[in-house]
């Protein structure tokens, strides 16, 4: 399944990779782009991982915001 969500507080391309690498490392993930032009993450998995992506993102940024569109 596809999933989408905006994240914003991510403040600089670097951080960006750095969230869409560690999102991709989380188990059921195939797949996952985050466009830090428009905010949004796109992942292929096996199911929601909302509550996981949430931790990855605040481990990383802890100010940025995590919502499932």
């Amino acid at each position: 399944m596809d999933y989408k969500y905006r994240i914003t507080g991510i403040d600089c391309a670097n951080c960006a990779s750095k969230v869409e690498k560690s999102i991709g490392k989380l188990d059921g993930v195939k797949n996952a782009v985050y466009s830090f032009l428009t905010q949004k993450l796109s992942i292929a998995a096996d199911s929601d991982l909302t509550e996981a992506i949430e931790k990855a993102v605040k481990k990383l940024e802890p100010s940025a915001v995590v919502r499932k569109i």
